[in-house]
This record gives C-alpha cells, sequence and structure tokens, in this order.
C-alpha cells in the first residue's frame, strides 16, 4: 500500500515527509521533457529521495471486446509492461471511463463495465480514479449510483462524482498527502451521454459555477499544488479547441497549477498559460478502439521536488509515449506497452510498425508545440 493519506476523512497509511536534499545542479530545461528524436533514446528521468511523483494515465475503456478478454484471460497483461512506472510513483491516477452498472456487461455507445476492472486497476497500483467523464450516466442514475457503492464497498478513492452532499465536499476537491506534499485534484466533465433529474448521486460538470467551488474549497486548503483533471475537447483532434484554451486559462485565473486532460482518444497538444503547464489530452490508456492514432497514449509523469526551507517545486512534466496492443499482437489479451519494447517482444510485426509509423506522426505533429519551442 501507497504510503499517503486522504486529508481530514480516511487515513490509507502514515507517511513521513520526504528527507529535504539539496537539488542536483543540473537541472532540466524549460518545456516538456520528451523522448529524443529519431533514433529513439528515452531517457527516464531516474526518482530522488527528494522528489514526489505523481503518474497519471489518460482513458480506460471497458469496451465489450476487453470485458470479454479479461472473462478468458484475466487482467494481468493490461498493464504488465508498465505496472513498474505505476509502482515506482508516489501516485498514481488513471481515468476510469465506465460506469459499474453490472451485468450485461456493455461497450461503446453505453458502457457498464466489471466490478473487477476498478479493483484490478487498484491493484496494479493506480490510487485515483478519475470518475467524471461522459460515459458515466450511460446507464442512468441507477448505474452512477452502483458505481458509487461499488467502489466505496472496495475501498477505491475516486473523484469527480459523489453520492451525497458530505462526500461531495469530502472527494471533490479530492485533498491528498503525499509524502508531506498537499496536493488538490478536482476533476469535471464538459458533459455527460445521458442527463438525471436527480440531485444525487452527482456528476461535476464543466460549469464555471460548478468548478469554482471546489477551486475555492481547493485553495482554502492551503494545498501545495492544485492538479485540474478535465475531460474535455473533440474527438480525435491532435490541437486543443478554443474552448479547452478559454477554460485553461480561467482556471490557472482561479488557482490551477497543473491542467491535465482527458476525452479526445488521442494525444493532444502541450502549452504553457504563464508558468503552469496544460496537458490538453493524454490519449487512451487502454481500449478497443482501432483507429491508429487512438491507440497512440501519453504517460504523464510530474515530478514535485522538496527542498529544506522551501516550498515545493513542480519540475518540467516527463512523458513517455505508449501503445495499446490487441489480443495476440504481444499477449493474449490487451496490454499496453512502451513504444520502445523491442520488436521482438510482437507476435504480429505488422503491428509494431504500425505503433512506429502513428507514433512519428504524432511525435511530429505535436512534439514541439507549447513552450516557446520552435516547430
Amino acid at each position: 500500500m501507497r504510503r499517503w493519506l486522504l486529508t481530514g476523512a480516511l487515513v490509507l497509511a502514515l507517511g513521513g515527509s520526504a528527507a529535504a536534499q539539496r537539488l542536483p545542479e543540473r537541472m532540466p530545461s524549460r518545456g516538456p521533457v520528451f523522448e529524443s528524436l529519431w533514433p529513439l533514446k528515452f531517457d527516464l528521468l531516474p526518482p530522488r529521495p527528494d522528489t514526489v511523483s505523481i503518474f497519471v494515465v489518460g482513458d480506460v475503456l471497458s469496451h465489450r471486446a476487453v470485458s470479454k478478454s479479461a472473462e478468458e484471460h484475466g487482467y494481468a497483461s493490461f498493464f504488465r509492461y508498465v505496472e513498474d512506472r505505476i509502482a515506482k510513483a508516489d501516485l498514481a491516477i488513471a481515468n476510469m471511463e465506465f460506469p459499474l452498472a453490472g451485468k450485461p456487461y456493455m461497450g461503446y455507445p453505453s458502457f457498464s463495465g466489471p466490478d473487477e476492472f476498478p479493483q484490478y486497476l487498484s491493484d496494479v497500483g493506480f490510487d485515483v480514479l478519475l470518475a467524471a467523464n461522459n460515459h458515466i450516466l450511460d446507464k442512468g442514475t441507477a448505474g452512477m449510483r452502483r458505481t458509487i457503492e461499488v467502489l466505496d464497498r472496495k475501498g477505491l478513492i475516486y473523484t469527480g462524482i459523489a453520492a451525497n452532499e458530505a462526500a461531495d465536499t469530502l472527494f471533490n476537491p479530492l485533498l491528498l498527502h503525499v509524502h508531506g506534499v498537499r496536493i488538490a485534484i478536482v476533476n469535471f466533465t464538459y458533459g455527460t451521454n445521458n442527463g438525471s433529474s436527480e440531485k444525487w448521486p452527482k456528476v461535476h460538470y464543466m460549469r464555471k459555477n460548478d468548478i469554482l467551488p471546489m477551486l475555492q474549497r481547493a485553495k482554502a486548503a492551503e494545498p501545495d499544488f492544485i492538479l485540474v483533471l478535465p475531460h474535455w475537447g473533440t474527438e480525435y483532434q491532435l490541437r486543443h479547441n478554443r474552448v479547452q484554451e478559454e477554460m485553461a486559462q480561467w482556471l490557472v485565473e482561479n488557482g490551477a497549477d497543473i491542467i491535465v486532460g482527458a476525452h479526445p482518444h488521442v494525444i493532444q497538444d502541450v502549452q504553457y498559460i504563464g508558468d503552469v503547464p496544460v496537458v490538453y489530452s493524454l490519449g487512451n490508456a487502454l481500449s478497443n478502439q482501432n483507429d491508429l492514432i487512438a491507440r497512440l497514449e501519453l504517460a504523464l509523469t510530474l515530478r514535485i521536488v522538496l527542498e529544506e526551507d522551501k516550498e515545493p517545486r513542480l519540475l518540467e512534466p516527463a512523458f513517455e509515449y505508449l501503445w495499446c496492443t490487441k489480443p495476440g499482437m504481444v499477449e493474449d489479451s490487451y496490454s499496453t506497452v512502451p513504444v520502445t519494447l523491442p520488436e521482438t517482444f510482437w507476435r504480429q510485426k505488422s503491428d509494431y510498425q504500425n505503433m512506429m509509423s502513428t507514433y512519428r506522426k504524432v511525435y511530429e505533429e505535436n512534439h514541439y508545440v507549447g513552450s516557446g519551442r520552435p516547430r
């Protein structure tokens, strides 16, 4: 179990503050840290004892083919090749883009995923599940209510939705102490595929009068960082849209320190608003989508430096490109792998070539966007 606690309510474990140590003299240059240009020379920055790390992935989708494959083969292969990244992080976050509405399990366009799926995500090392997304009401209010009941029964930590007013105050924003760093997490969605006529349970929407109270409660708790995780944007577009940018600007004006988006199912560009990094979309973490650009994603590592007698400081975001393989390509079931995984692991060599050509396309499209870097 990770050594962090939920402020004010649920103690998961008591973790001491990281030992204050002097920073290395060489620090990353301005802008996000990506792999080098070809040939690939991915350099995953080593963990430091004076650094708290947060690992974030994008949309985890429970398509029917994914559920059926899990019924036959289990879940173990899904994140097998990135388990070390998840385990090494002090805090790991995934977007659970499906409700737990019970059987029959269904995929697009109206999702209902197995109860075992979020348990697997927790078992593999994800600490927080994001639940505010357009699919959370696919099975109506009853489906969202059951989702909350299942997550609560399993003792899993989530944000973006709430059963009642007391739970909403507790989980939205989600206030965490992570090795001495105070982090507030705010999650909301641009909309849902179905509506609800009931006040509770509640999903948080991308409305300023809904988001602002969460940001105000977050600031009142005096966190070191406010991490905002919106579900937004235009699907399958590699660049963010005007609505995203205007909302990002407003979020920064109202206290956001880091913004990391989901929903478009593809990687979108990275931008800075002042000193605040805005990662518009990480893409899919795991799904059955067929479009090649929807099978490539970014995994994000945020690193917070602890220095003696100084406020915690955020380093530049570090990214790693991942690829979602389907059954028979690398494993018998689905598996998300780093793009640096050697071709020898592939049973279907054509899928390796698909991955590399898609990586080149998306890398060239978005790598230099933002941060004042040349295109």
